[in-house]
Parts: structure tokens; C-alpha cells; sequence
């Protein structure tokens, strides 16, 4: 049955379906890797694991959370909240973050058994600025955007690695398990980071960016992508740089498994890219459908409630 986004969006509202229903969405692709595609991230891989982290631990409100900094790739100190188990810990996980940065602790990932690192990715506020980069989206999903090698996407993957590695080293006996979640930007960058990094055993992804850029370069949007967009118009060579930053040819390389919750709905991330990062995942996944994405409906209350709930259930696991 169609979900009445007439009545939740009005008659006139920009149609963020772009024409897809669910069974369209689940039929999307992944662009195919450019040459040098695994050279290129395992590379960088292998320099951000050589960063002495060098994490540093304050207590921080409400109780169980501490403020952490940490060190990534190219001397960048991050900040983010670490969250410590009455318990023993059993398991760990890195939390990324969408386009607004982070500026508090997200609430929901208290997990029993589990250490928890809400980890700033560089150039976004408040934890993650840095001179130097734009922290407006607009503006820092452009920055570097001439080559692999200075494109910012890069340094934000090697940011999850490096949250890990300080994770690890706060803890005095490092659990073999270390799961990821992230939304939105942050699910686009974990599809990117968690292929190369055998130290994560499971990873979450809520309406992730970045996938399919061959498609989302044809779809006007409301996010970070428009800019994109808009820039490749103007400078079509940039082409050849994003196909080493998709997230939907990264998630082809997966074999861990995943938790997925793309929506059919969403202006700021069109679904198809959403969906081709899911699609692209060889092994095995979960898929959470929502309504909608980056905006308010009716029945967000009820996906929110399914959505923290499975993430919960997978995180756990």
C-alpha cells in the first residue's frame, strides 16, 4: 500500500521518492571500482593505523559518559564522549554522525557490556573542527574534492579508524568485538571505512550517503549531495575522484554483517543511493525499511522505536 506522502508533505512537495518505489530501489547497482580502488584504501588504511591515537579522558555529564579526544590521520585531534559499562565490557563500537556534527552525547547507545566511542569526524562541529576545513556541509563536502588524495571523505574514514584504535587503547582489556553505526554522513563514511578494517564484526548503517554517485549526480536534492552535484556540472573531471569515495562500490567489499535502514522518502539523501549501498552488500544484512528520511511524518515516532530497537537487538549481538 503507497504511503500517503501527499498528506504528509502536501500535494506540491518536492517528490523525494524521485520515482522509485520499493521494489524499483531494491534493484539499484553499484558503479564498478575504478583501477586502483583497493590500493588506494588500503593505504590509507595502513597509515591511519600507524597514528599513536594518544586518547585523553575527562569525566563528562550525565554519569557513565566521559569526554574523550584523540588523534587521526595528519596530527587532526578529534573529540567525542566515551561511554564505560558498570559491567565488564564484552564489546566495543565507534558512532559516527550526520552533517550536523556532534556536540553531545546521542542518547540510546548506554548498551550494557558494551564500550561506546561517539567519535567527531573532522572539520564538523562541535568536536571535530579543525583550521582549516569548512565545517559547513555545504562547503566541506567539496573540501579537497580535486584528488583521492586531498579529498576530505578520505580523512573522515581514516577518523573512524583512528576513534577505533583510541577506543581500543582505553581499555584495559580490548575486546576482539568492535561494531560501528552511523547515519546519514556517517553511514555514507562507514560504508567507505568498514571494508578495510578487520577489526570491526558487524556494522549499521542508517540512511547512508554517498551511493551511486554516477546516479545521485542526475537527482537535485536538498544535502550535501546539491553541492556535489552543482560542482560536477562546472568541473565534470571531479567524476573520477568521487568514484573512489562510493559508498555503494565500497559496501561491495563488505563481509561483515549488516544492519541497513535506508527510507523511501528523503530530499537531503535520494534513495537510490541509499538502497544501491544496501543492494551492493554480498553477505549478510538486514534490511530496515523506514518512511522517511531527514525530515518529520506522522509515523516517525513508530520507525524511530523500530529503528533504535533493531539497532539495539544487532549492536548486541
Amino acid at each position: 500500500m503507497p504511503l500517503p506522502y501527499d498528506d504528509w508533505f502536501g500535494p506540491d512537495a518536492f517528490d523525494a521518492t524521485y520515482g522509485y518505489d520499493l521494489d524499483a530501489l531494491l534493484t539499484v547497482d553499484a558503479p564498478d571500482e575504478p583501477p586502483g580502488f583497493a590500493e588506494f584504501w588500503t593505504s590509507l588504511y595502513e597509515r591511519a593505523l600507524a597514528v599513536d591515537t594518544a586518547p585523553v579522558v575527562r569525566p563528562a555529564s550525565p554519569p557513565g559518559w566521559h569526554d574523550v579526544e584523540f588523534t587521526s590521520l595528519d596530527g587532526v585531534r578529534l573529540g567525542g564522549w566515551l561511554w564505560l559499562p558498570p559491567d565488564d565490557v564484552e564489546r566495543a563500537v565507534v558512532v559516527g554522525h550526520g552533517y550536523g556534527g556532534r556536540d553531545q552525547p546521542d542518547p540510546g547507545f548506554e548498551l550494557p557490556g558494551t564500550a561506546v566511542l561517539l567519535a567527531a569526524s573532522r572539520g564538523l562541529p562541535t568536536r571535530g573542527l579543525v583550521p582549516g576545513v569548512p565545517a559547513v556541509s555545504a562547503e566541506h563536502v567539496l573540501h579537497g574534492i580535486e584528488s583521492a588524495a586531498t579529498y576530505v571523505h578520505g580523512g573522515c574514514a581514516a577518523d573512524v579508524w583512528c576513534a577505533a584504535s583510541a577506543l581500543l587503547a582505553l581499555l584495559p582489556e580490548p575486546p576482539d568485538r568492535v561494531g560501528y553505526a552511523g547515519a546519514s554522513f556517517g553511514g555514507g563514511i562507514g560504508a567507505l571505512a568498514l571494508p578495510w578494517d578487520d577489526r570491526f564484526d558487524r556494522g549499521a548503517l542508517t540512511v547512508p550517503s554517498f551511493g551511486n554517485h554516477d546516479l545521485r549526480l542526475t537527482m537535485p536534492c536538498t544535502g550535501s549531495g546539491e553541492a556535489v552535484r552543482l560542482h560536477v556540472e562546472r568541473h565534470p573531471q571531479v567524476r573520477e575522484v568521487l568514484r573512489f569515495f562510493d559508498a555503494a562500490t565500497a559496501a561491495r567489499r563488505l563481509r561483515i554483517p549488516m544492519l541497513v535502514a535506508p527510507a523511501l522518502w528523503d530530499s537531503a539523501v535520494p534513495p537510490p543511493g541509499q538502497f544501491a549501498v544496501h543492494n551492493a552488500i554480498p553477505g549478510h544484512k538486514e534490511l530496515l525499511v523506514l518512511a522517511a528520511g531527514h525530515t518529520e511524518y506522522p509515523d516517525q515516532a513508530a520507525d524511530d522505536e523500530r529503528r533504535a530497537a533493531a539497532l539495539r537487538s544487532f549492536l548486541l549481538k
